[in-house]
């Protein structure tokens, strides 16, 4: 789940800077691709994987 987030923030980082333009000035290109950056950290840790944790 969160590397689809992820993925689907890339697409809109790389739509706003082939476009040039960003969001009011506060949301840019940068802000969204770190944003992804995170989301993926996120999955890769395994958080939203669907696979639950076994305590032994």
């Amino acid at each position: 789940m969160f590397a689809t987030i992820a993925a689907v923030l890339f697409g809109i980082a790389l739509l706003l800077e082939l476009l040039g333009t960003s969001i009011e000035g506060l949301i840019t290109p940068t802000t969204l691709a770190l944003l992804g950056l995170v989301f993926v950290a996120v999955h890769l840790a395994g958080y939203g994987t669907g696979w639950p944790r076994r305590s032994r």
